[in-house]
């Protein structure tokens, strides 16, 4: 059976990438990525980019953003937005690295104009959002 869930709040989006990531334990850093619907349903697809230690440059960042809203056009997705979830080994809260990730996709989603969730930490005890307000806190 394919894990489709609804995405209409943080809570889902959390909930869904809690159950994606299970069992949590990780060996490396990756991104991970899913596109949901603009209903709000999830693309049954997810996609991981290993050995993502340190946050991408900006001709990266572009490149990455405009890749993912090509595939949105080409599946006729119009209105769909991206979920990023960053997993590395450890624990603890988010660190200078996690905080620059998510601070580096939700800017170049906005730059091409790609609706962006709330990027999410996932470590080897726990799934945790980074909401744009900590992540402007931490930066100051």
């Amino acid at each position: 059976m394919t894990f489709r869930p609804v995405i209409s709040s943080q809570a889902d989006l959390e909930a869904a990438w809690r159950f994606l990531m299970q069992p949590l334990g990780f060996s490396g850093e990756s991104l991970w990525f899913m596109l949901v619907e603009p209903d709000g349903t999830a693309v049954p697809s997810i996609t991981r980019i290993e050995d993502a230690a340190e946050p991408p440059d900006e001709e990266q960042l572009l490149s990455l953003t405009m890749h993912l809203s090509t595939i949105i056009d080409t599946l006729g997705l119009r209105g769909a937005r991206v979920a990023f979830l960053r997993s590395r080994p450890g624990g603890g809260g988010p660190d200078v690295r996690d905080r620059a990730w998510a601070r580096s996709l939700t800017a170049a989603c906005r730059l091409v104009g790609l609706p962006c969730e709330v990027v999410h930490l996932a470590t080897d005890h726990d799934v945790r959002p980074l909401p744009g307000d900590d992540l402007l806190a931490a930066a100051t």
